[in-house]
């Protein structure tokens, strides 16, 4: 519920009681994936979406219900294509969607999760949302990585679902497991939603440029912590990347080897080296390859590419280390300006992180989302 965690709050802080929808299972071509949240308020005002539209309504006319009969309910939509329409769920995919009442009395701990989420520390809020025991549907654990508050019911309960979570949580999941009724790791009983809270990725751009500035945009659209580095001050300012979350004047390769020894640097972590100049990216490059990162891109012509990967050679970066370089940077889709090609490093992004094959759809056969 990250993109309506701010109107939750704010109402709970209120003493306001709303009713929360989260997607918590999907099959086939569901439109939003598991954590999409909406909220309805006292008022009627409703903020995020579970469907993209699709089934907003009948979400909207539960949650009052469930706010009303402070009851949490777990319900499923969706046909088949032939008779989407009929129930409005319209791409053919099936969602099911937890809906519950929000407030201090049931989930006291908010104001804990708001404040660990905005100080960039990993948390997962878990949720029981079926049970064989009615009684025990809503109920919460609080999981960080070192710490748990609340209890689903027993200790074994708590044991085994609070280490799941924490796997959950570093890897920057989020789905639904399943238990036996009493937390049994084989059977079944109990399913709990693990909605993680982790910090948002970072995307290092390297090169103060105008196509790193695009870049920054770029990342900072999707959701990346963006920070832009580069050895020269007079360019590596504030004034000229103001999407981007910090700008650093330093040697690219030292900052990124002080970053990945301070632990800040993770397998969502994506890097982009815009300087197409030796004397910044082989140094740099050297160090990125070696490191368990989401994406390592570069930018430069069919020239440079080739007259880099001779250097990284020579300075011992093996053929499969190479071989997770994305060079030249992004995907073919005929970018010529700075923006037009943050596009094309970002599609890269995404389809790598998703594998997915750059392709048009309209050429493809079978599913849309893997």
């Amino acid at each position: 519920m990250r993109d309506v965690l701010d109107d939750v709050y704010r109402r709970w802080q209120a003493g306001e009681t709303v009713g929360l929808g989260t997607v918590v299972a999907t099959f086939s071509s569901a439109p939003r994936a598991p954590g999409a949240s909406m909220v309805v308020a006292p008022d009627g005002t409703v903020a995020g979406s579970v469907s993209g539209g699709c089934v907003e309504g009948a979400v909207y006319e539960l949650a009052r219900e469930v706010v009303a009969e402070r009851k949490p309910v777990l319900q499923r939509y969706g046909v088949t294509d032939d008779d989407a329409f009929a129930v409005g769920l319209t791409c053919g995919g099936i969602i099911d969607i937890f809906v519950e009442p929000v407030d201090r009395a049931s989930m006291p701990e908010l104001g804990q999760v708001v404040e660990s989420v905005r100080a960039g520390e990993p948390v997962a809020v878990v949720t029981v949302i079926e049970h064989e025991s009615a009684g025990l549907v809503g109920e919460r654990l609080i999981v960080w990585p070192d710490r748990v508050e609340g209890s689903l019911g027993s200790s074994r309960m708590d044991d085994a679902v609070s280490d799941d979570a924490r796997g959950l949580l570093a890897s920057g999941r989020t789905g639904t497991l399943h238990y036996g009724p009493d937390g049994q790791r084989r059977g079944e009983g109990m399913a709990v939603f693990v909605n993680s809270f982790e910090p948002p990725p970072r995307l290092l751009v390297f090169g103060a440029i105008d196509f790193a500035a695009a870049m920054a945009r770029m990342g900072a659209y999707l959701g990346y912590q963006v920070t832009v580095c580069d050895a020269r001050p007079v360019f590596a300012t504030s004034s000229r990347f103001p999407d981007a979350h910090e700008v650093v004047v330093d040697w690219p390769h030292r900052y990124l080897t002080a970053e990945a020894e301070a632990g800040r640097i993770d397998a969502r972590t994506a890097i982009a080296v815009l300087t197409h100049d030796p004397k910044f990216d082989v140094p740099l490059l050297e160090v990125a390859l070696r490191l368990e990162v989401g994406y390592v891109g570069a930018m430069g012509s069919r020239k440079t590419h080739d007259d880099r990967f001779a250097r990284l050679r020579e300075a011992g970066i093996t053929e499969s280390e190479l071989e997770r370089l994305s060079s030249p940077i992004g995907l073919d889709l005929g970018a010529r300006t700075p923006e037009e090609t943050a596009v094309s490093i970002a599609a890269e992004i995404i389809a790598l992180r998703w594998s997915g094959t750059g392709r048009r759809l309209a050429a493809l056969n079978g599913r849309i989302h893997n």
